[in-house]
């Protein structure tokens, strides 16, 4: 079969392009001058009377072509047109690909054949192009602005290629979904392996478009822009170019691009310019091993993962304005530093991927032994005080998850902890390296956490609750060097292919350490003998990755260092009076891992991590009478069973829940019933629900006294108090669209406005786990030079200065008479007898929509579907007369779907849907 030769050729009319971007280029290649189509958007710019201010050079993979860029040009236009930095978009169609110049060929593309054209003739191609269109910059006077590249799948490695070949031209690179290297002793991925095969490659790629739909496939791709994708390629000859780049994959050393593509590789880890990887991790073809791969090359990337994005990441998510914010951190930081070839970093943000590095803290003072935040002052080490009780016989911790029930002393936690430590340094354990903790709450994850943090080896902390597919997605994204496991850990890493080298807790045997890849265990490692030094970590390194409920979307790995968990447990230690040799009961798993840090003597009950609803009063009581605690801390959910099963208490029981003195509850507000009922389980404490996340564990507090107080205002909301010391408190206001603003505002100015609390403490994370726009985006305020954090939680602050919270920003109900804050509307809703729990949710488009009640029908006698007539009419009334809203309708669900770490927090975006979907006359018991 015959393919004839053809000129370039300009697009058709297609959707979101611009005709005026395209041009044909003639350039001369080492094999003779072709033609190439050309994405360039200078007409665009010079037409709005902008001159180019940086440009970006853009390569696209196979089979796509140049309108993979369609969506960054448009974005480089219109901020240039709205006065941003204007950049150049060049994105040249690869020869024989897109709308580029066909060249005549006699054979069926092969890996062998002398047709194909390998790695090197496309990088030639490539400088050809841009070397052409640069000596036009250069003619203008305007060749020193900053150059950029970016590229994806194959035009991912070859743009990087480029730009490390040409680092005195290019001043950063970005690239989405690509590999620079095939591991030996790994697999081709299945999906290009079946394309390969034999004669499949010609029929997959050339003689039917079946390659080129399947891509198109991995992205959410509507009709019209597919058919826009294949415009280049109706025909076999149209698309011999996309047979020859299947064929051109080095899939050994034997492959004829194999030699060119090392020296790519080599040459990309010499590559120091600042870096941006974009990546989709549900790409079948470009899996996590080569972004490993890439950031081994490249330790200076910044690294922004579209969880939920797949090889087409740029059609799945805004990646044009991903880009755009990151090269204006880069380049608006450079402007103002002497060395103009090295971008900076991000305000607020390191070079490491999404981290924060600016300076952390409030106008509190902080105490000498804590930390400061912005690692300037002496920062007390989180294991400073098991170090200094290395020879206390009293006990430390009480693990209940044991049976019997396991203590240990002091003195035996820092032996184990030390051994531990010793161990894991001569296994090869380095500092900075991530240990993935597959181990529930209890003395097993303490002696493993505190032996990484003696030695400087990040804890990568995921909850059971997530489920297996969720912490599949949260430990790859970490993506650890090592696990520690108990059994059911080591069986989900092994089923979903988790990434790291196996530790279990107990010895496994050799069958079994064989199945499950364990190469030693804690047991085993707890007898190494104490090293004569350990490292010490510095106070901004890495100390944990702790990843979030993933109530509001996929979990976030939150990254806190050593100094930020030192200023937890000063806040701790501050704020509550926790001292050494406070005893605490932890139903709150994360407050269990601190007890060393601040000398408490620890108390794991028995319980489900997973299920807080399984905590029972003797349990509780059991676990204060082991750690003979004054101390209790744990979720809504969790005590709320406490108090129903608090007549199982026998004498004893009863006695020690008398002897606790502060009873806290952490993951959601707690209403004033529940902490009455608190109270008639420990009648003589102080009962506080502070505010916090995984971002910032403790951020205000309020007793049961202030929560009565604020219940007799009638505020609207949940009140969680005021600030507590060190925390400074600002509020972003919503506006019409439910959108924050960028203004931040604080004492009378924010009195009963809705917003955004924006927070700032030295004991907040220090970034996001990379998600670098994520990071840059919540860490973006600059006021009185603080480092903030924008929570995500809405509400108001009253006259008092308490805090009321409302629900989450991206559940704001935008209404004709302006946005609403749903929690303040539930609170009254919840105060009918007949409620048991409710969801304000919008339906319709933003600006008009309509306020729908969705109430839980789980402990009630309400049936799913519409709400009786009566408690609909008395619900309109009430919210008509506190807030002067109307409530369209009201709906009784099945169940409420809620996170599993603290059972509270409702899905309103679920429930939006559903409630949509009923009212159009949909299924009432459909999936909610």
């Amino acid at each position: 079969m015959r393919f004839p030769a053809r000129p370039a050729t300009l697009p058709p009319q297609l959707p979101e392009w611009d005709p005026a971007w395209s041009r044909i280029v003639e350039a001369a290649t080492p094999d003779g001058t072709h033609e190439f189509h050309v994405l360039d958007t200078l007409p665009a710019l010079t037409a709005a009377g902008v001159e180019p201010a940086g440009t970006i050079v853009a390569l696209h993979g196979n089979p796509t072509w140049s309108y993979l860029w369609r969506r960054l040009a448009q974005a480089t236009v219109d901020a240039a047109r709205s006065g941003g930095r204007a950049w150049r978009l060049i994105a040249p169609d690869q020869l024989e690909m897109g709308f580029s110049e066909r060249l005549a060929h006699s054979s069926m593309p092969a890996p062998k054949s002398a047709e194909v054209r390998r790695i090197a003739d496309r990088l030639n191609d490539f400088d050809a192009v841009v070397s052409d269109l640069f000596a036009e910059v250069a003619a203008t006077g305007s060749a020193t602005h900053p150059i950029v590249t970016i590229g994806h799948d194959w035009g991912g490695v070859l743009s990087l290629g480029w730009a490390a070949r040409n680092t005195d031209r290019v001043s950063a690179a970005i690239s989405l979904n690509t590999a620079v290297h095939q591991p030996e002793d790994t697999p081709v991925p299945a999906p290009l392996r079946a394309t390969l095969a034999g004669p499949m490659l010609p029929t997959a790629t050339v003689l039917t478009d079946g390659f080129l739909r399947v891509t198109l496939g991995l992205g959410d791709l509507d009709a019209e822009t597919k058919d826009a994708f294949r415009a280049p390629y109706r025909t076999p000859a149209d698309r011999w170019a996309i047979g020859n780049f299947v064929a051109d994959i080095p899939v050994d050393d034997t492959h004829a691009s194999d030699p060119e593509l090392q020296r790519i590789g080599r040459d990309i880890a010499a590559f120091d310019k600042p870096a941006l990887l974009v990546w989709g991790p549900k790409d079948p073809v470009f899996l996590e091993r080569y972004l490993r791969d890439l950031r081994r090359r490249l330790p200076q990337a910044d690294v922004h993962r579209f969880e939920t994005a797949s090889h087409l990441v740029s059609e799945d998510h805004d990646v044009p304005g991903l880009v755009l914010d990151w090269l204006d951190a880069q380049f608006d930081a450079q402007e103002t530093t002497t060395t103009p070839t090295e971008a900076a970093p991000a305000k607020g943000t390191s070079a490491r991927s999404g981290t924060a590095a600016s300076a952390k803290g409030s106008t509190s003072d902080v105490a000498d032994d804590s930390a400061a935040g912005d690692g300037s002052a002496d920062v007390r080490s989180v294991t400073a005080i098991l170090d200094a009780r290395r020879d206390d016989e009293a006990i430390a911790s009480v693990d209940f998850a044991q049976n019997p029930a396991q203590q240990i002393s002091w003195r035996h936690l820092w032996h184990v902890t030390t051994s531990i430590a010793s161990g894991l340094l001569d296994l090869g354990v380095q500092p900075g390296d991530r240990v993935s903790m597959l181990v529930p709450p209890g003395n097993n994850l303490t002696a493993a956490l505190y032996a990484c943090l003696k030695i400087g080896a990040v804890a990568v902390v995921a909850d059971a609750g997530l489920g297996p597919k969720g912490m599949t997605r949260a430990v790859t994204s970490a993506d650890p060097q090592w696990i520690i496991g108990e059994l059911p850990g080591l069986t989900l890493a092994r089923a979903f292919g988790w990434p790291g080298r196996r530790i279990s807790v107990s010895p496994l045997g050799p069958v079994r350490s064989r199945l499950f890849k364990a190469e030693t265990s804690l047991t085993e490692l707890s007898r190494t003998p104490h090293r004569a030094e350990l490292p010490t970590p510095a106070p901004d390194a890495d100390a944990a990755i702790l990843f979030t409920s993933g109530s509001t979307g996929p979990a976030k790995g939150v990254r806190y260092t050593h100094a930020d968990i030192s200023a937890l447990a000063a806040v701790l230690t501050r704020v509550f009076d926790v001292t050494e040799g406070t005893g605490l009961v932890a139903g709150f798993p994360p407050f269990a891992l601190l007890g060393p840090a601040i000398g408490a003597t620890s108390v794991t009950p028995d319980m489900s991590v997973t299920k807080p609803k399984t905590l029972t009063a003797s349990a509780i009581a059991d676990a204060i009478i082991a750690g003979r605690a004054t101390m209790v801390f744990a979720s809504p959910a969790a005590y709320t069973n406490v108090a129903a099963t608090v007549g199982e208490l026998d004498d004893q029981q009863r006695a020690a829940c008398a002897g606790v003195e502060l009873v806290l509850s952490a993951g959601a507000p707690v209403p004033l019933e529940l902490m009455d009922a608190i109270a008639g389980v420990f009648p003589n404490a102080s009962i506080h629900s502070p505010y916090g996340m995984t971002e910032g564990l403790l951020l205000t507090d309020i007793d049961r006294d202030g929560v009565a107080a604020a219940a007799a205002t009638g505020g609207h909301g949940v009140c969680v108090g005021q600030p507590i010391d060190g925390v400074e408190l600002a509020l972003a206001p919503i506006d019409e669209s439910g959108r924050s603003t960028d203004e931040l505002i604080q004492g009378e100015d924010a009195r009963g406005r809705l917003g955004e609390f924006v927070v700032s403490a030295a004991h907040i994370k220090s970034g996001y786990d990379n998600l670098w726009r994520t990071t840059a985006d919540s860490a973006r305020d600059d006021l009185h030079g603080l480092t903030w954090h924008r929570t995500n939680d809405i509400g108001h602050i009253d006259d008092a200065g308490r805090v009321w919270l409302e629900g989450r920003l991206q559940h704001v109900v935008t209404t004709p008479r302006g946005p609403v804050g749903p929690g303040g509307l539930e609170a009254l809703i919840d105060a009918d007898t007949q409620v048991s729990r409710s969801s304000v949710v919008g339906i319709g488009p933003v600006g008009t929509q309509a306020l729908v009640a969705v109430l839980d029908a789980e402990g009630t006698t309400l049936s799913p579907g519409l709400a009786p007539l009566d408690l609909t009419a008395r619900l309109r009334e009430k919210i008509a007369e506190a807030v002067g809203h109307d409530l369209t309708a009201v709906l009784v669900a099945p169940e409420f779907p809620t996170d599993i770490r603290h059972n509270s927090k409702i899905d309103r975006s679920r429930l939006a849907a559903w409630a949509d979907s009923v009212l159009a006359g949909g299924p009432v018991r459909g999936n909610v």
